[in-house]
């Protein structure tokens, strides 16, 4: 079977891949895998930066392909300077714990969001770092609301889950039933892919 290192922290996005690697014959490494974490400046412009910078840091202590990922949110009718892109974790230099993102980003969706909510799109681009070659693949998920009412449920690694409507379903990301997610799972078959041709 072939291996591959996510040099992420984040269990939930582990989550979201773990399975359909392994049913193509890739098993998902993460860093609790390694016995050293390594300090990565994420310093890039984009999304696919940003993925590249953590994928070759790592690549370079393992001998296995090593895949990172980093995602922008956009948010409509929301001024430039206050736009997440990639730093929607961070916001004026510093680093916002679960509970101060849903404070700050309901408060955005109170000052902005028409009736308290704001219509947002996440960009996201992955990385992909073996034997000197690199690879990116970029995608995007469907617009979704931020609104200024949290919901009382918390999903850890994703924060606004608790202040996002999905469109379809008129219900809070985290209030979303397993037989909802059937008839809406996104198809990230192509990511697979992308992930399965490059290791």
């Amino acid at each position: 079977m072939k291996e591959i290192l996510f040099a992420t922290g984040n269990p939930s996005k582990v989550k979201r891949f773990e399975k359909g690697l392994l049913d193509n014959g890739i098993k998902l490494k993460t860093l609790k895998d390694l016995s050293f974490d390594v300090e990565v400046e994420e310093n890039g412009k984009s999304a696919i930066e940003n993925a590249l910078i953590k994928a070759r840091a790592y690549s370079k202590l393992v001998d296995i392909p090593v895949m990172a990922m980093d995602d922008n949110l956009y948010l409509e009718d929301v001024p430039q300077d206050k736009q997440p892109g990639m730093y929607v974790r961070r916001v004026n230099g510093k680093r916002l714990s679960d509970e101060e993102m849903i404070e700050y980003y309901s408060n955005l969706a109170k000052e902005y969001g028409k009736d308290g909510k704001i219509t947002c799109r996440w960009v996201y681009g992955m990385a992909i770092v073996f034997n000197g070659k690199e690879n990116t693949y970029t995608w995007s998920k469907d617009d979704f609301y931020l609104v200024d009412k949290p919901t009382n449920k918390i999903d850890p690694g994703y924060p606004l889950n608790t202040i996002s409507i999905n469109k379809k379903f008129n219900k809070y990301f985290t209030d979303i039933t397993e037989e909802d997610k059937k008839s809406f799972q996104e198809d990230e078959s192509d990511v697979i892919n992308f992930i399965f041709d490059n290791v």
